[in-house]
């Protein structure tokens, strides 16, 4: 079920093998099932497009916003005909798998038989709090992968070390699960599965539900030479190969998100166009390197005066308060950056992703695309964005 990635099978053309007439996903959902009308869904740039982007979620931060945002945890997908990937599973953003249309039309099923890969840029809890969610109601709710073709989950491996101490002089704490304190996403699929256990067992005495472990393989992305914890992040002279089949070539970098080591950035390459996601980083030289032309930049960003008006009013010093700033600054992309780094891509299109806090009205986020050229589009969940051109 589990295993560690260190190279790619030779590269194959993208897009020759059967399946190359499958319609693009539209209204009626990705294999036919119309999207549940109760969620409200933003006017879809994507029809006629076989390759898009669907935002099923766009809150950052693990925090329920006040003020209703309709916003769940930061989730995208990258759709190419049938073929679905994810990218990140936040909070609740499963949920929205339906309304997006993004389920295959079982009826009363979760059906995620198309689903081929996950990536996780990074392992913080707003990032993969709904991987178990994925196991469990994928296997359960009626299909995750297909026999013989299990999802492959892609994301960052163990650091080796614990973060710094932060502020600088407090006491150091004592690790959680000191035997193993930074697992990564093979180690962490392990302990998960191992840990629901019983549901998996149930249902797959009671119910025939398929096995998880044959159905999921989890993979950590192998890092370059020189690439460690503690230090500056590296300046990368070439991507890193993840993944690839007949439909996307995905690659990715290391961003800079603080002492959240390692965090990768990643990009899709399809006969139709690329798509790059940020990931959680602080303006980083690598992810424009990676980002480089692509069509679409799916980029978090932060607001920078919230963060300074939140961090004002703790009972504090005033040097621990703009130590918090500069913390939370340093990992993160502010408003006034992000299209800085989009025109330095050369991006075509920036969309706006991971918005903390969630619940700013839009016109405040369209600030961002001061300095960039190109068109700049606001995410909400639910959105639609077409790659490339339309299809007849």
């Amino acid at each position: 079920m589990c295993e560690e990635t260190r190279s790619l099978p030779s590269r194959r053309g993208l897009l020759r093998s059967a399946g190359l007439a499958a319609g693009a996903l539209g209204a009626t959902g990705l294999l036919g099932a119309a999207p549940a009308a109760a969620s409200p869904r933003p006017a879809s740039s994507a029809e006629g497009h076989r390759t898009k982007v669907v935002l099923v979620g766009t809150s950052g931060g693990p925090i329920w916003w006040e003020g209703g945002t309709g916003r769940a945890g930061v989730c995208s997908a990258v759709v190419v005909g049938d073929a679905l990937y994810l990218v990140d599973l936040g909070s609740a953003a499963l949920h929205n798998l339906r309304p997006a249309g993004l389920l295959g039309p079982g009826e009363g099923m979760n059906d995620l038989r198309h689903l081929r890969a996950v990536f996780l840029t990074h392992l913080h809890s707003d990032h993969v709090a709904d991987y178990p969610t994925l196991l469990l109601h994928g296997t359960s709710g009626g299909g995750l992968g297909l026999p013989g073709r299990p999802v492959h989950v892609h994301g960052p491996g163990d650091r080796g070390a614990l973060p710094t101490v932060f502020p600088a002089g407090r006491p150091v704490p004592d690790p959680v699960n000191p035997a193993n304190p930074a697992p990564g996403t093979v180690a962490m699929t392990r302990s998960l599965v191992a840990a629901f256990a019983t549901d998996f067992n149930d249902r797959l005495f009671d119910t025939n539900s398929p096995d998880v472990t044959t159905r999921v393989r989890a993979h950590d992305i192998a890092l370059p030479d020189g690439a460690a914890p503690g230090g500056a992040v590296p300046r990368l002279r070439a991507p890193i190969d993840v993944y690839e089949d007949d439909r996307v070539r995905v690659t990715a970098t290391l961003v800079d998100h603080g002492q959240m080591f390692p965090s990768f950035g990643f990009r899709f390459d399809t006969d139709d166009g690329s798509v790059v996601f940020s990931g959680d980083t602080t303006a980083s030289p690598n992810l424009v390197d990676l980002a480089g032309g692509c069509d679409v930049l799916v980029h978090e960003v932060i607001d920078r005066a919230w963060v300074e008006e939140s961090i004002a009013g703790l009972p504090v010093p005033e040097e621990t308060k703009e130590g918090y700033v500069n913390h939370m600054i340093g990992a993160h992309t502010t408003s006034d950056q992000v299209g800085k780094v989009a025109r330095d891509a050369g991006a075509r299109r920036l969309v706006l992703n991971h918005f903390v806090p969630g619940g700013l009205p839009d016109g405040r986020w369209r600030r961002a695309g001061r300095g960039f050229d190109g068109a700049l589009t606001v995410g909400r969940d639910l959105m639609e964005i077409g790659v490339g051109r339309r299809r007849r």
